[in-house]
């Protein structure tokens, strides 16, 4: 079974932040799917069972901060 996992992502700005974010989240190994990445919430949702630090890094690289929603 997949594991949702949800992340509070801080710094998108426009849509070309949400597309950033969501290629990035999808290149990392273990997700199966990238649900949402919402830009007005600040959050990004997805299946798989991904490493969360790998997730972080990710968006980390594109320029964003994410961490774990509690």
């Amino acid at each position: 079974m997949l594991k949702m996992i949800k992340l509070n992502i801080t710094g998108m700005t426009c849509q070309h932040c949400v597309k950033a974010v969501n290629e990035a989240l999808a290149s990392v190994p273990g997700v199966e799917k990238v649900i949402d990445v919402d830009l007005e919430r600040g959050e990004a949702t997805l299946e798989g069972h991904p490493e969360i630090d790998r997730l972080i890094e990710a968006v980390s690289e594109e320029g964003y901060q994410a961490v774990l929603a509690q």
